[in-house]
């Protein structure tokens, strides 16, 4: 599976899942075990490495706007969601974390910015094609620290400041 393929399949079960990340994910394990365990491999290390490419202090900050507070744990589930928004929408948040305000049409802190399960689709589908646990990537190891400059999360100012098209759609 190449890039191109990668990002269709999260456009396509995006699309169908109407943006609701659990039922996205539900629809990529199901498109995913119809894949052979080699390709479901390649999908999961797309997603790997874009997950560990989202880990940095600028869109950790961007997500502490948007969900208004985001702990290491919801971070880790942002990044995820960020990747299930498809190629123009994460590389756009990597490029420049405030233009989400411009980037998403929508967003409901109930349902968005937590594609948890998204991050196991890849694993439950080879699992379910192989009937055993994927094997190691092969990847290098990613980040132990986030990437860029810390973000005080807890300086309203700050934040609106670094932030302001995210601040002024989402905090008002």
């Amino acid at each position: 599976m190449d890039e191109t393929e990668f990002w269709e399949l999260v456009d396509t079960t995006r699309e169908d899942a109407e943006g609701d990340p659990e039922e996205q994910a539900d629809l990529l394990v199901e498109r995913l075990a119809r894949l052979d365990p080699e390709a479901v491999l390649d999908f999961a290390r797309h997603f790997e490495s874009r997950y560990h490419r989202a880990y940095r202090w600028d869109l950790w900050g961007a997500a502490w706007v948007l969900l208004d507070g985001a702990s290491d744990d919801a971070f880790d589930f942002f990044r995820c969601w960020l990747i299930g928004q498809g190629r123009e929408v994460f590389e756009g948040a990597l490029h420049d974390p405030d233009s989400l305000a411009g980037l998403l049409d929508d967003f409901d802190e109930e349902i968005d910015g937590d594609g948890e399960e998204l991050g196991y689709a890849a694993d439950e589908a080879y699992e379910q094609l192989t009937g055993i646990v994927a094997p190691d990537l092969d990847l290098p190891a990613g980040p132990v620290e986030p990437e860029g400059t810390p973000v005080d999360f807890e300086d309203d100012s700050r934040l609106a400041e670094r932030y302001p098209r995210l601040w002024d759609r989402f905090r008002p």
